[in-house]
Formats: structure tokens, sequence, C-alpha cells
């Protein structure tokens, strides 16, 4: 890891996904692979915050890179959704063998486009698309919602998602406690204490440690909503040995959450219809 505040380009984070993937056991999904490389290259915390979109930092989106071009080289492979695996040619890499990969793929990639063009396809991007709605989702909640409609919008969603007797308290000095909820499972019951922040950045530990602050001798349970991330500290600062845990919802699950529910997030289901010719010939 270079000095300063620059952030790892995609090539740089090749090698490290390799040894972090290897760590993990052989297997993990994108958030587990971001962290594990977090922590074996040491980046920085001021470096995790740098963001490329609203809900997604420059790091990710660079490890994102970094795992299209080690699968398109046939060092990871994706077997089901979401949860990546070294191959056996992984494996084997060298880390000078690592370096070579991007000139290879790009190559290999220069190659296929031309078959394709004088075969009459459209040429693809290599690219990878990052902006979606959950992008446009976020913006909307950061830049047009106020702070008490936020929460709002959160009492909302704990009521939906099953709470009972979920109250905004919002007062200040309250070491950022933003409301309290009760979360009924079965005989038991649990009082949930939450916050509530909009950022477009990264939520320190520091914020986890002072919301658990505030939490001390009220209750065991803290949920921490964000629009933003959280940083590889926050998260391990939120599952810390010996300290009440508190359950962390980023700009990520926040946006599937107003799906799911349908709040404010309509899905439209596309039909395609197919025709077959060949049916018809053979009645």
């Amino acid at each position: 890891m270079s000095g300063g505040l620059k952030v790892p380009t995609y090539d740089e984070l090749m090698w490290p996904a390799l040894v972090a993937i290897q760590a993990l056991g052989g297997s993990a999904t994108h958030e587990e692979l971001l962290e594990k490389v977090i922590e074996i290259e040491h980046v920085p915390e001021a470096i995790q915050n740098v963001m490329h979109t609203e809900r997604l930092t420059k790091v990710s989106y660079n490890l994102f890179w970094a795992k299209t071009y080690l699968g398109k080289a046939g060092a990871l492979e994706n077997p089901s959704h979401g949860v990546w695996a070294i191959t056996e040619k992984g494996k084997g890499l060298t880390e000078n063998d690592v370096k070579q990969i991007p000139a290879e793929v790009r190559k290999q990639f220069k190659a296929q486009q031309a078959g394709k063009e004088k075969g009459g396809e459209k040429q693809q991007d290599l690219g990878l698309e990052t902006k979606d709605w959950k992008d446009d989702l976020l913006a909307l909640l950061v830049k047009e919602l106020k702070p008490d409609a936020f929460e709002r919008l959160a009492q909302r969603i704990l009521r939906e998602s099953g709470f009972v007797k979920v109250e905004v308290t919002g007062r200040s000095g309250d070491g950022g406690i933003d409301g309290v909820g009760v979360l009924r499972l079965s005989l038991l019951s649990f009082q949930v204490y939450f916050q509530c922040k909009r950022y477009k950045g990264s939520v320190s530990p520091s914020a986890i440690r002072d919301f658990r602050g505030a939490m001390v001798g009220r209750t065991d349970k803290g949920l921490f909503i964000t629009t933003g991330t959280f940083t590889a500290e926050a998260k391990r600062e939120a599952t810390r040995d010996g300290a009440p845990a508190i359950d962390l919802i980023d700009g990520d699950l926040l946006c599937d959450l107003l799906k799911n529910l349908k709040l404010g997030v309509t899905a439209r289901m596309v039909e395609e219809v197919s025709i077959s010719p060949e049916w018809f010939t053979k009645i």
C-alpha cells in the first residue's frame, strides 16, 4: 500500500484479492472480501471513505473491477449469486503472474470484439455498470428528505418489519439515539434503540462507540441505519467482543428494505413473450 491518500487501483487490488479469498477459505462474498483486503492492505479510514457513487466506495468499486479481471482470467469463478471462489488456476498464480492479467484480458477482449464486429454483432463494453436505481433513491433520501422525515421513514420501516411501540425521540444530547421500538419474537421481546443518519460517505467507528455509549444501561440491542456505508473498522466495532452488538443497515440494504416493503419503491416485472413458428407448422 503506497503512502498518501491514493485509492488503490483495480490492478493493485488483484493480488490482495487472491490472498484475501484464500485466507477466507477459498470463497467469499464481496463484502467479506472487501473487509479482508482492507485489513491485509491496511487501507486507512480516509481512503475507505472516498465515494464512487452514492452507495459505493471507490475501494469497493475498484475491487469489483479486480474480481472482474480475475474472473475473465480464470483465477476466480462466481458459482452462486454473490459468492466468488478461487479456482485451481488462481491458487497457482504468483504475484508476477497476476500483474500480467490486465494486459492479457484486454488483448482477449479486443480479439473477441473484432470477431463480433466482423459477424455484424454489436460491440459491448467491458466496463462494470455500478449506477442504478439504488443510487437515485439514496440521492433522493440524502438531498430531498429533512432529518425528521428520515427519522419517520426509519420508524415506518421498523413498523413494517414487525416492530411495535416504535417511537421517534430525536432529543438533542441523547448520544445520537433517534428512537426506540420493541421487536417481538414468539414469547420473547427486545427493546431496540435506533439511530438513523443521512450520510453520503462512511460511518466511522467513533459514531458506533458514541451510539453504544448512549445505549449502556438502557438496552443491549441497537440498530444503526444510514444512507451511506460503514468502514471496516466501524463494522468490527459494531460486533466487538464484550460489548453490546449493534446491527448495521447501510444504504444498499436500506434500498432493498424499501423495495421489499414496497415503501416508495415499485418493482415492475416485464413479461417477455416468444413465438415458436415451428410449433405451428407441426399442427
